[in-house]
């Protein structure tokens, strides 16, 4: 079945179909394998980089087109012109949110409307470049290739949105590292909450500690996703 959209763009749309198709034919290449990312979520090994390599090099895992929409949907409803994403993959998450993007720009939001991604797999990079070309939308991304604590850095703000979706062990790092550069208000959606509990608990608590500046739940849609309202840090 066709993924219903929550925006009519036919170029974005034919690309983000095509991608969706894919990623939900990867899942038989998968299947033989959840022994094995089982067994490596038990003994906490799904964030060793060398791991995630043998197992999921080969197999596409995307953003799922409920997700993309609150992405989208996420960014529209603040006026999002400048997001940055953690773990671009092969652009389909990327795309919602640089649709978002144009969209916004369209309704008189002021600029300068990017999208900065992060990516550590040349291949990936490669494949995510092509798909926001064919979806028209090149003009409104850049992908940084390499280690996104050194990367993203180089980001200025004010940030409206951030999209943590790569390495678990890293989204507090990443968080911290553009904390300084978020607006008030800044909206911050975090991936595969529900999967990586363990890698994850540092960050949520961190998230959930109201002295950290924001107001943050656990969202039960796919394997969850910690949304996040920044209101500032409380001066003590």
């Amino acid at each position: 079945m066709k993924p219903r959209f929550p925006f009519h763009h036919p170029e974005i749309e034919a690309v983000l179909a095509r991608e969706h198709a894919a990623a939900e034919a990867d899942k038989w290449r998968l299947a033989p394998r959840l022994p094995r990312y089982f067994l490596a979520a038990i003994s906490g090994r799904l964030n060793d980089p060398a791991f995630r390599r043998r197992v999921f090099s080969d197999v596409y895992s995307a953003v799922t087109p409920e997700r993309g929409a609150l992405l989208y949907l996420v960014a529209r409803s603040i006026r999002a012109t400048r997001v940055v994403e953690f773990g671009s993959s092969l652009g389909v998450s990327t795309i919602y949110l640089a649709a978002a993007v144009r969209d916004n720009l369209a309704t008189g939001c002021p600029g300068p409307g990017v999208v900065t991604g992060s990516e550590m797999d040349p291949r990936k990079i490669e494949r995510a470049t092509r798909n926001l070309e064919a979806a028209g939308l090149s003009s409104l991304v850049r992908i940084l290739a390499g280690d996104a604590m050194e990367t993203l850095a180089t980001v200025e703000g004010p940030l409206d949105m951030i999209f943590l979706d790569g390495r678990k062990d890293k989204y507090l790092e990443v968080l911290k590292l553009l904390l300084a550069k978020l607006r008030h208000g800044a909206v911050v959606v975090s991936d595969n909450i529900d999967t990586f509990q363990k890698e994850l608990v540092p960050f949520l608590s961190f998230i959930h500690s109201h002295e950290n500046g924001f107001a943050s739940s656990t969202l039960g849609i796919s394997d969850g996703m910690e949304f996040s309202v920044f209101e500032g840090v409380k001066k003590k």
